[in-house]
């Protein structure tokens, strides 16, 4: 399973518009294209970020996708006030506790690493049977770029509050897995789920 992300640094006040267009407009056609498992929306309504992502069965039906989906990331831009800056991963972990709440969140983090095959094997087996534990865990993924070593890894909670609740703990395990794997950490933030159909099937 493959996915390609959009991420838009935009204007807080233009979040609702923009989820209505993601919502209404892109999910629709790219859900209706060959090859496409699902779509999901996270935004950070104080600053303005939103993340789109797509998933799909192949990377081929994911390229084919490219002169479809252009035209929409450039609407989408406008409408969020902001520019589109695209990634494309392979889906290498999906496990899912229980279905999506709607008024869920998730932290996501971002990182590199010299092995990435090594450090998805160290955090499905040291970090997630942790991660399981925590109160309100709905759902966990990494996403990996191969050649660029990046890694993208999300834990989605049933609400803010038990995902607040678990900051002080997700930063001492992000700082475990840099002493385990040399990975490090170039970003963390923390979203609202808007849209959760990414129907990515279990892979641990």
């Amino acid at each position: 399973m493959y996915a390609r992300s959009t991420t838009i640094l935009g204007k807080p006040a233009a979040i609702d518009a923009g989820i209505a267009y993601v919502r209404n407009d892109v999910m629709p056609v790219l859900t209706g294209m060959d090859g496409c498992a699902g779509l999901s929306l996270v935004v950070d309504r104080l600053r303005g970020r939103i993340i789109v992502t797509s998933s799909w069965e192949t990377m081929e039906a994911m390229g084919a996708s490219i002169a479809t989906a252009a035209p929409m990331r450039t609407r989408g831009g406008e409408i969020f006030g902001g520019e589109p800056v695209v990634d494309k991963w392979e889906i290498v972990m999906m496990h899912r506790e229980h279905a999506t709440p709607g008024a869920a969140c998730c932290r996501i983090s971002w990182g590199e690493a010299a092995s990435v095959d090594a450090t998805v094997e160290r955090f499905k087996r040291d970090v997630m049977p942790l991660v399981e534990r925590a109160d309100g865990f709905c759902s966990a993924s990494m996403f990996v770029n191969r050649l660029s070593r990046r890694l993208c890894g999300t834990v989605t909670f049933d609400s803010r509050a038990t995902m607040e609740a678990t900051r002080e703990l997700g930063d001492e395990r992000r700082h475990s897995i840099t002493e385990m794997t040399g990975m490090y950490f170039t970003d963390v933030g923390e979203f609202d789920v808007a849209l959760a159909h990414l129907r990515v099937p279990e892979l641990v």
